[in-house]
């Protein structure tokens, strides 16, 4: 057995892990910014997405079919077995039905395929914690509930926004009030729910008391459990760098990763956000 995982940009894996693991495959979403196409995390930054924001028409895309033809094409040449897609929240995105109707003409390859109902780091670690099941040559089909406990159980992926402009300008507004955010200053504390859509968790007057809220709700979910923990952001990164440090006190983390939100995601929730995400390592 030889596996090949496949994943999304919107995994926001750091390069230098994509480029550790040979059998891991991430296809970029494209980002559409005035009608011309840019592959996510390759042929636009995150600096350039927010500077276009407010002045031109930019928006998300799925994957290109083609891209994800050669990366099978370029598997299969391999010699790999099995191939295990882990994909953003299908409702979320399109991307899930995508790759699902293209994996429907593929031949000469086993293929499982896993809908997150998550994105971003919580994506992200569900992709790595997949792949270490595949190292200790854990057998696939036995991969998917471990990928569920994950996801549901061991988990939590929230973060917080200046503004909710982008996100209903995206349509990715889910149950999130509409009218929150703009008003008294208010700012909500988001996360996937186990349909995979946005909910609001909660609501703080001001970004401090959001991401004093966001703690909370780690430290009550982990206690002193040891985590691996990561911390997203859009255009501030020593703010993010100062949240570690002091995450670092509250929480039993094992691995603290700061990673600016991959663009086709900062689209939809501009360049003022946060993001904690945490996975409790196994004991």
């Amino acid at each position: 057995m030889k596996v090949a995982v496949i994943t999304d940009s919107a995994a926001n894996l750091l390069p230098e892990f994509t480029k550790k693991h040979a059998n891991l495959f991430v296809l970029p979403l494209m980002i559409i910014v005035d009608d011309k196409s840019f592959r996510d995390q390759v042929e636009i930054s995150a600096n350039e997405v927010y500077a276009k924001l407010d002045t031109c028409k930019v928006t998300s895309s799925l994957p290109s079919i083609g891209d994800l033809n050669e990366v099978i094409k370029k598997i299969k040449l391999a010699g790999y077995t099995d191939i295990l897609a882990i994909n953003l929240s299908s409702g979320l995105s399109g991307t899930f039905n995508a790759f699902r109707l293209a994996f429907q003409n593929v031949e000469g390859i086993n293929i499982t395929h896993y809908d997150s109902k998550t994105l971003g780091g919580g994506l992200g670690y569900i992709v790595e914690y997949a792949l270490e099941l595949v190292k200790a040559k854990t057998p696939v089909k036995d991969i998917v509930p471990l990928l569920e406990k994950l996801r549901f159980n061991d988990s939590l992926a929230i973060y917080t926004i200046n503004t909710l402009k982008y996100l209903r300008r995206g349509g990715r507004i889910g149950k999130v009030e509409g009218t929150i955010g703009e008003i008294l200053h208010i700012k909500p504390v988001i996360t996937v729910n186990e349909e995979g859509v946005y909910v609001t968790l909660t609501k703080a007057f001001g970004l401090v008391r959001a991401l004093l809220a966001m703690k909370k709700m780690m430290t009550d979910k982990f206690g002193k459990d040891m985590v691996d923990f990561t911390i997203h952001y859009g255009d501030d990164p020593e703010k993010a760098k100062d949240l570690g440090e002091k995450m670092k006190t509250e929480l039993n983390i094992r691995t603290l990763t700061l990673s600016p939100l991959t663009p086709v995601l900062g689209i939809h929730t501009g360049p003022m956000m946060f993001s904690y995400v945490a996975r409790r390592i196994p004991q």
